[in-house]
């Protein structure tokens, strides 16, 4: 899922692409995309594009007399700047187009499950629907952030991905966040000592800027079109068995639902490496606990005869 650091690019590019347009029309492909019925599309023809923000991980596009499009890309969902304008859409890929006088702009997601969508809006009281309340780790200081980090005592990692706890952050970059701050997915949020609060707020700030920066060098004048959760550059996101980049030690995981946990032993958890439920019972005293215990575990290295 695009998280805050690409969803930053995208209204950075859509800024210089499209705003002061008049959008001509909508071309929807697919009944799924729309997700609420009042002001129906026709209603946003003729109104010209005056600004592009984001709330949490959605794009809103603002068009005159407060007229809101409010496009949530959800995990395969991305957008594309088309020019010309196609004439046709592409079968099931393609979910919306809105036409502009320079060109259209492009929904589509490479998913068969229907999750990116579209809302409209009329006024920005109905915007405030979108706004899950998670702080920005960017205007917040380090005691606003502790605070709202330990309203209720959660494990980091979802915390860290919770959107009325923290703003824009997912499974990706909460990875990395956690990597840099050197702090377990897995510890309480109630166990944090100030020192702790003060570190990961930062290594927040740190790991989002890098990869903004990043992120807007690859797309350059464009939208971005490489938009993905896995990275050569991360850590420990995706990384799982590679040697951590800091300490050596092999990148760990914990898969559950359709997340995941990766983190370094040695950097991260004193050594100890955890299991997931599930796997814990079916292979209860086999689970490797430790980083020694998991090299142990590990086929030894070919001789080549």
């Amino acid at each position: 899922m695009p998280e805050l650091p690409d969803i930053t690019v995208y209204v950075e590019r859509l800024q210089e692409l499209i705003v002061g347009q008049t959008l001509e029309g909508f071309r929807l492909a697919s009944p799924f995309v729309l997700r609420t019925a009042e002001p129906l599309p026709d209603e946003f023809s003729g109104r010209r594009l005056g600004e592009v923000s984001r709330i949490g991980k959605r794009i809103v596009l603002g068009f005159s007399e407060e007229r809101y499009a409010v496009i949530h890309l959800m995990i395969a969902g991305r957008l594309h700047w088309r020019i010309p304008r196609p004439r046709a859409l592409r079968g099931k890929v393609d979910l919306m187009v809105m036409d502009f006088p320079e060109g259209s702009l492009v929904l589509t997601e490479a998913s068969s499950k229907h999750r990116a969508s579209l809302h409209l809006v009329r006024g920005k009281d109905g915007l405030l629907a979108f706004d899950r309340g998670g702080i920005d780790v960017f205007r917040a200081g380090p005691d606003e952030f502790g605070s709202a980090i330990k309203q209720q005592n959660r494990t980091l990692k979802r915390a860290l991905t919770d959107p009325a706890i923290v703003d824009g952050i997912g499974n990706a970059y909460s990875d990395e966040i956690l990597h840099r701050a050197r702090l377990s997915p897995f510890a309480l949020t109630g166990s944090l000592d100030a020192e702790q609060v003060e570190r990961l707020h930062s290594a927040a700030r740190e790991v989002l800027s890098e990869w903004i920066k990043r992120l807007r060098k690859e797309a350059g004048p464009y939208l971005p079109e490489k938009v993905t959760a896995f990275h050569p550059e991360m850590a420990v996101h995706g990384k799982y068995g590679k040697p951590c980049p800091v300490c050596g030690a092999p990148v760990q995981r914990i898969v559950y639902a359709e997340n995941e946990a990766n983190y370094c032993p040695g950097c991260q958890t004193g050594g100890r490496v955890f299991a997931d439920r599930s796997l814990s019972r079916l292979l209860k005293g086999d689970w490797p606990k430790t980083i020694e215990e998991l090299e142990r575990l590990r086929p030894p290295a070919s001789s080549g005869k």
